[in-house]
């Protein structure tokens, strides 16, 4: 066979000969025994015994490692930035309802549908019965859901990243179940599923 060096972690080179044998050969002796397993090169040219852990990753991940230890403020900034986000959509998540599975709650369930989009937007184009109460003044309205207490409301806003905070206010009040339009008006219109202007 032919000899060839492969390096160590420590710096120091071992000559290795490497066996010159048929694919089918090579791939028996791999999968009868790991511990029998001559050392291969991978499509990166490096020497390997294990079957699915190349020497160079772990290489990369030794090199991961220490970038991680050498810069402790870097990663404290990225692990803070985790935490918030987490924090955030624990605080801002609701209950998300596609277009399809809304029309199933109006249709089996008497769904409410609140539109909390300015007057503007409402006007333009809006769901059949859509009780329109923009968001900054949802507080303050809230009471008009009182009849509606037991029975599902759906909450809409323009593109279903505002409606969160919404939906929790309205859960505050009471009520229950209560869910977000997934994607807002703009799913909606984009499915070609019917609105009203009046």
């Amino acid at each position: 066979g032919e000899v060839r060096s492969f390096s160590l972690s420590s710096g120091a080179c071992l000559p290795v000969v490497v066996e010159r044998q048929p694919l089918s050969l090579k791939l028996a002796r791999f999968s009868t025994s790991l511990c029998a397993t001559p050392l291969l090169m991978d499509s990166c040219g490096v020497y390997t015994s294990h079957p699915y852990l190349p020497l160079h990753i772990g290489f990369s991940m030794a090199q991961f490692i220490e970038f991680l230890s050498n810069h402790p403020i870097l990663v404290g900034c990225w692990l803070a930035a985790f935490i918030g986000i987490m924090v955030y959509h624990q605080r801002t998540g609701s209950k998300g309802a596609s277009p399809a599975q809304a029309i199933t709650l109006i249709n089996r369930s008497d769904a409410l549908v609140v539109d909390i989009r300015d007057k503007k937007d409402f006007d333009e184009g809006h769901i059949v019965d859509a009780l329109h109460i923009p968001a900054a003044k949802l507080e303050q309205r809230v009471a008009e859901l009182s009849k509606q207490k037991g029975k599902p409301i759906v909450v809409v806003c323009k593109h279903g990243q505002q409606a969160g905070d919404s939906v929790k206010k309205i859960e505050s009040a009471g009520h229950d179940p209560v869910y977000k339009l997934n994607g807002g008006m703009a799913e909606w219109k984009g499915q070609s599923l019917p609105v009203v202007t009046k």
